[in-house]
């Protein structure tokens, strides 16, 4: 069965290439352009999604709050989260380090998309369905 991946992401153009680089590796994705749907989607699939890719920067609720969510909540706080923003870890580090044991990446974006597959590969609980 292919991993089902959770995408937080307000960038419609982001959102539509991920899904297309993603489906097209195996994976089935889910998107959420808000927190809040992102957190809604999160609710009603929560056994089913298996990673989440999640912006830092969102209208009306960081990424961060999300994190915190979602390590917070018992039933999803084993799911790895890899953070994506368009600032530079410098620009957010106060945030970075605060919460650096709760998510499992950090990239930023214009990203190598090879990276990002790696990334995601790397921090699945389980091995998803090749191609």
């Amino acid at each position: 069965m292919a991993a089902h991946i959770l995408m937080i992401e307000d960038d419609k153009e982001m959102v539509t290439l991920g899904k297309l680089i993603l489906e097209r590796e195996g994976y089935t994705v889910s998107a959420a352009y808000r927190g809040v749907d992102g957190l809604a989607i999160l609710d009603e699939k929560k056994n089913e999604i298996d990673l989440i890719l999640l912006d830092v920067m969102l209208p009306g609720m960081y990424g961060w709050e999300i994190l915190e969510r979602v390590k917070q909540d018992e039933s999803t706080k084993h799911i790895p989260v890899i953070m994506l923003t368009a600032r530079h870890y410098l620009e957010d580090e106060g945030e970075t380090v605060k919460y650096a044991d709760l998510f499992s990446e950090y990239v930023v974006k214009p990203f190598v998309v090879r990276d990002l597959l790696d990334k995601i590969a790397k921090n699945l609980p389980h091995p998803h369905a090749e191609k």
